[in-house]
């Protein structure tokens, strides 16, 4: 058996929507899990953050800076399971609207791009690193993200988690 499980919640560029379904999910939650989940990384909930030997990473948001994409990278190399949360980090959209600007709307905005550092084209992360589950919605399903925490609980054995 395992103490707890080690998760981090990682925000991509989006309005961080699916974050926020969490610490709704957590109202309800909370002593439930409080014992079986540690954050090694959550901004909106602490300052001190960790990304390694993560049990599972959750992601919301498109990559759509080398920044970025560097650093979903590297969440990617140290979880051992990725899970998307919500259509920015599934398909991209709606953050890559921009992507299907036509010729002239895209000259028009490329100093911006360049200025802010983005890149030409949005990403969903599933571009970039290989997902092992997803969690649909804009924000996220609620159902559905605690159904795969509690399925990870279970998976990774953690103490006490057989009650789910």
């Amino acid at each position: 058996m395992k103490g707890k499980l080690k998760v981090g919640i990682f925000s991509f560029t989006c309005d961080e929507g699916c974050s926020m379904v969490f610490l709704e999910i957590l109202n309800q939650k909370f002593f439930e899990w409080n014992d079986l989940i540690e954050f090694k990384h959550f901004r909106l909930i602490q300052s001190k953050s960790e990304i390694k030997n993560l049990d599972v990473a959750f992601v919301e948001g498109a990559i759509s800076t080398k920044e970025e994409l560097k650093k979903i990278k590297v969440i990617r190399k140290n979880s051992k399971k990725l899970v998307l949360l919500g259509s920015c980090a599934i398909s991209g959209s709606p953050s890559n609207l921009r992507n299907f600007f036509d010729e002239k709307k895209k000259e028009e905005i490329k100093e911006i791009i360049k200025k802010f550092g983005h890149m030409k084209k949005v990403l969903a992360v599933k571009e970039v690193v290989k997902a092992d589950e997803e969690v649909p919605g804009c924000p996220m399903q609620e159902e559905k993200f605690v159904e795969i925490v509690e399925k990870f609980l279970k998976e990774f054995g953690v103490k006490n988690a057989s009650r789910f």
